[in-house]
């Protein structure tokens, strides 16, 4: 989707357990803020530009309640979505073992096998609670064709890499900027 000011549109969906960060991670991108409260998310909708190669885009970022194996996954979590960013925290084993699930739910509902995704590390600075090995990660994020990345949203690190990985996995799956395919490999359905 482009805008007739030449901006290009894309909507990233934040998916993952509850507590793991999806919303601290988001609300430290787009307004430079850690709460250091829990909040549980319904779900939320921001926008903000970002430049990725050489190109102005508006992202529009759902972040959304958390998820768990029985939760029924939402359609408004698909439809028109153009990337994922997939939440863990690397504290916590049973949010890293959620997102193979919250993974295959995308690619079942949307029929694709090849989502632009980015698998997200949060919470990298409680190193000293670590459950999740990085190397388990990384394999996790290679076997789904996804790019990998560790964070902190209380001490912004990699933050907004996250959302520009999420962008270049966009770009990377979708075919060149012909208007018919602006969507492609996204889960569009009208």
């Amino acid at each position: 989707m482009s805008r007739a000011d030449g901006l290009k549109r894309r909507k990233i969906a934040v998916l993952g357990s509850r507590s793991v960060g999806k919303s601290s991670l988001v609300l430290q991108f787009v307004e430079n803020n850690f709460v250091e409260s829990y909040y549980p998310t319904i779900d939320n909708s921001v926008s903000k530009k970002l430049k990725y190669g050489g190109k102005e885009f508006e992202c529009e970022i759902i972040d959304t309640a958390g998820q768990d194996e029985f939760s029924i996954f939402n359609a408004k979590h698909a439809i028109g979505i153009h990337g994922y960013v997939l939440v863990y925290s690397i504290a916590t084993q049973s949010s890293f073992d959620m997102i193979p699930i919250i993974y295959d739910k995308i690619v079942d509902f949307c029929g694709v096998r090849d989502i632009p995704c980015v698998i997200v590390g949060s919470k990298m600075d409680l190193q000293a609670n670590r459950q999740v090995d990085a190397a388990a990660a990384e394999a996790l994020a290679q076997q789904s064709n996804a790019a990998y990345i560790e964070t902190s949203a209380k001490n912004d690190v990699n933050v907004a890499k996250v959302f520009e990985l999420c962008l270049a996995e966009i770009e990377k799956k979708s075919a060149p900027s012909s208007p018919a395919t602006e969507t492609k490999g996204s889960c569009s359905v009208m």
